[in-house]
């Protein structure tokens, strides 16, 4: 009877070595399976990018020399883009002073017309002016027509003279003084000498 408690109590430590063992065993099985799932999990969480990351032995590598090449062509279209916006601000800027010329142009054509018409009215009016007094002084008394002519410059006096019907001008010239009325005649003969003849004289046989 007395080897028995002996017996029990080694089954007993057995036992308790085999439970610590069974503990220690489903520890360490706990741990694998939460370092698995931890792993399983980071490798569903990786990004696309990194997924689909190329491998630098493979087909698809050379994808930054290409992205380089399209930003060259962007780069160059966005610069001709602007050249062509400049371009029609110039063209728009060459219109717009060729517009302004032409209204320019047009003013100074119609201020010349305007010019043209006021000389040629103004060219009238003196006209009428001097036909007007040329016929005061061819009913004028001859002395004194020949009186007033004597006080005015030869020149003006030879104009008059010329206008007048040729009585009137001959009874100016008689009452003249014969010094007057020689410069009077030269200017008027010296006028009338570069005027064309219609019927030259004919020359004496």
């Amino acid at each position: 009877m007395a080897r028995t408690p002996k017996r029990l109590r080694r089954i007993s430590q057995k036992v308790s070595l085999l439970g610590i063992l069974s503990l220690f065993l489903l520890s360490g099985l706990l741990r694998l399976g939460a370092v698995g799932f931890a792993e399983a999990s980071a490798t569903q969480d990786e990004t696309p990018a990194a997924r689909d990351t190329p491998d630098p032995q493979g087909q698809c590598a050379p994808i930054e020399p290409l992205q380089q090449a399209l930003d060259r062509v962007t780069g160059r279209a966005e610069a001709l883009d602007a050249r062509e916006a400049q371009l029609e601000e110039r063209t728009a800027a060459l219109v717009d002073v060729e517009a302004r010329v032409s209204a320019q142009l047009a003013t100074l054509e119609a201020t010349e017309e305007r010019l043209e018409s006021l000389l040629a009215l103004s060219d009238t009016a003196a006209e009428n002016d001097l036909s007007r007094l040329t016929q005061v002084y061819e009913t004028m008394d001859a002395d004194d027509v020949a009186e007033l002519f004597s006080q005015m410059d030869p020149g003006f006096a030879a104009g008059f003279l010329a206008r007048m019907q040729s009585d009137a001008a001959a009874g100016v010239l008689a009452a003249l003084d014969p010094a007057v009325a020689y410069s009077i005649s030269v200017l008027i003969a010296t006028r009338n000498a570069s005027a064309p003849v219609s019927n030259p004289p004919a020359e004496a046989p």
